[in-house]
C-alpha cells in the first residue's frame, strides 16, 4: 500500500517513468499515408496561414461547396498558391468554425511566376493553373508602363498563359497606341471605359482562368467589380503627388464569373523580376522565327549579330516586325526590374 503523501512532495518508486529503450522502440517510419479517401478542391483565397478552397460540386452542376483548411505539416510552407488542385482530409464540410487540410497539391498544368528582381535566384509563384494572363494597364492616369507590359509578356510565354491587354480608363485618352504597339505578337487588346458595358471584356474571359496583373492604380479591383458585381474589391486611387497608385488589394482571390470560368485578381506591383526565365521558352512561343535558332551560336540570347534570326528573317520566312518585337521582349530581361511609371 502506498503511503499517504503530504507535507513537502516525495519521490516514490512507482511515480519514476524510465524512457523507452531505444533498442526495442519502433523506428518513426519515413512512409506517408496515401490519404485515398482525401476530396478534391481548388484554391481560391490564401490569407495568413489559412486556405479556402471550393471542393467539386456532387453530383456535377450542383452547388459547390466552400471549405476553410490550412497545411499540413508535410508540405512546404509557401507552397500551396490561388489556382492550386488540392486534396482535402478532416471536416470537409463547410461548416463555419470547423478545418479540413490539405494533404497534398496536384500537379500544375502552368504557373505565373516572378522573382523580386532580375538578380534574385528566388522565384516566387503567384498563381497556378490559369490558361490565360490579362495585363491591366491604364490609358492614362497612371501613363502606361511598356516595360511592366514587356515583363508580364515573357512570364506569360514563359508560364504557358495566352496573354490579354486590358486597357481601363479609356474615357482619359484612346488605346489605339497601345493596339499598335502590339499588333505584330498578336496580342488581343481589350478597351475597358469606366461606367460602360464589359460585355467584350467578358466575352474574353468567359470560360477560361484569367488572372490578373498590373500596376497599382491601374483599375484592376474597379475592373473585377464591373466583371463579379458582388466581388465588393476594395478600390483605391493613384497619389496625386507620387504618381503611384495606392494598394487595395492585399491577397490574390479566384473569383467565379457570371458566364463561366474565373478571374483572379492579384496585388498591383511595382516591380517584376524575370531571373528564372528561359530565353527558349519564350522563343518558343514565336513559332515563325524558332526554326532558325538551332542555326544560332552555342548559348546566343537572340540579341547579339551573329543570331541566325536575322538571315532567318532576310530570307523571307518572318516579318522583320515579330523579330523586333522578341528582342524588345528579350531585352527587357536584361534592363531595371523596378518598372514603376513614375521611375521610367
Amino acid at each position: 500500500m502506498t503511503p499517504a503523501r503530504s507535507g513537502s512532495y516525495e519521490h516514490y518508486e512507482d511515480d519514476l517513468r524510465g524512457r523507452a529503450s531505444a533498442r526495442n522502440s519502433r523506428p518513426r517510419s519515413k512512409r506517408r499515408p496515401r490519404h485515398d479517401a482525401a476530396v478534391p478542391g481548388r484554391v481560391t483565397t490564401v490569407d495568413r496561414g489559412r486556405y479556402t478552397c471550393l471542393l467539386e460540386a456532387d453530383p456535377p452542376g450542383g452547388e459547390a461547396v466552400e471549405v476553410m483548411a490550412v497545411r499540413a505539416r508535410e508540405l512546404a510552407r509557401g507552397s500551396i498558391v490561388v489556382g492550386d488542385r488540392v486534396a482535402l482530409v478532416g471536416d470537409a464540410s463547410g461548416t463555419s468554425g470547423t478545418l479540413a487540410r490539405i494533404v497534398r497539391v496536384e500537379p500544375r498544368q502552368s504557373t505565373l511566376r516572378r522573382t523580386a528582381d532580375d538578380t534574385d535566384p528566388v522565384e516566387r509563384v503567384i498563381v497556378a493553373n490559369a490558361d490565360q494572363l490579362g495585363i491591366v494597364t491604364a490609358a492614362a492616369d497612371p501613363e502606361p508602363s511598356s516595360r511592366l507590359i514587356d515583363r508580364c509578356l515573357v512570364a506569360a510565354y514563359d508560364g504557358g498563359l495566352q496573354p490579354l491587354l486590358i486597357v481601363t480608363k479609356t474615357d482619359l485618352a484612346p488605346a489605339t497606341s497601345l493596339s499598335e504597339q502590339y499588333r505584330s505578337l498578336a496580342v488581343p487588346v481589350l478597351a475597358a471605359r469606366r461606367g460602360e458595358d464589359t460585355a467584350p471584356v467578358l466575352s474574353a474571359l468567359a470560360g477560361h482562368r484569367t488572372v490578373l496583373v498590373g500596376h497599382s492604380g491601374v483599375g484592376k479591383s474597379t475592373l473585377v467589380n464591373a466583371l463579379v458585381p458582388d466581388a465588393e474589391r476594395a478600390v483605391g486611387g493613384v497619389n496625386p503627388v507620387t504618381g503611384r497608385g495606392r494598394h487595395t488589394s492585399s491577397s490574390a482571390v479566384a473569383l467565379r464569373l457570371p458566364d463561366g470560368g474565373w478571374v483572379i485578381d492579384t496585388p498591383g506591383v511595382r516591380s517584376f523580376g524575370l531571373a528564372h526565365v528561359d530565353v527558349n521558352r519564350v522563343l518558343h512561343a514565336f513559332a515563325d522565327l524558332e526554326p532558325a535558332a538551332q542555326d544560332c551560336p552555342r548559348g546566343c540570347d537572340h540579341l547579339v549579330e551573329s543570331c541566325a534570326l536575322d538571315a532567318w528573317v532576310a530570307a523571307g520566312h518572318a516579318h522583320p516586325d515579330r523579330l523586333e518585337s522578341l528582342r524588345r521582349l528579350l531585352a527587357s530581361r536584361e534592363s531595371d526590374a523596378d518598372v514603376d511609371p513614375t521611375s521610367r
